[in-house]
């Protein structure tokens, strides 16, 4: 089940897309996983249907799930090598921001780097 927070700066489709990828990334959703249609999850957490429906259709642009009509909505089998690039250069540029945050935050990089390690563990991931 998803958690909506409405006090976040982060849009609302945002937070579904994130938490729905975190599921996948953490094993909790697996390949061919049937997931809630939009009126279902829009009912489950109370926001409006067109809210799900564009993070449906963020995460099916990505590669993240596909819909089969009349059968529903599935997590995909693979991301196509398109995307990958294309994320690649997304996680950087984001990172970058994190960082330079980090930064005039007084963090010091290895703090940093614990807290990176820590987060790809908690997704699957070697540290």
């Amino acid at each position: 089940m998803l958690s909506i927070d409405p006090r976040s700066r982060e849009p609302i489709y945002r937070q579904i897309m994130n938490q729905i990828k975190e599921q996948v990334a953490r094993g909790i959703l697996k390949v061919d996983d049937k997931i809630p249609s939009v009126r279902e999850l829009s009912t489950q957490i109370v926001v409006n249907p067109n809210t799900v429906s564009k993070a449906y259709q963020e995460l099916e642009r990505e590669g993240i799930i596909v819909t089969m009509r009349g059968k529903g909505t599935f997590i995909a089998e693979q991301v196509p090598e398109e995307i990958l690039v294309k994320d690649i250069e997304s996680v950087k540029t984001k990172l970058k921001q994190v960082v330079l945050e980090g930064h005039y935050a007084g963090i010091e990089k290895e703090v940093m780097q614990d807290w990176v390690a820590w987060y790809y563990k908690q997704f699957g991931g070697k540290s």
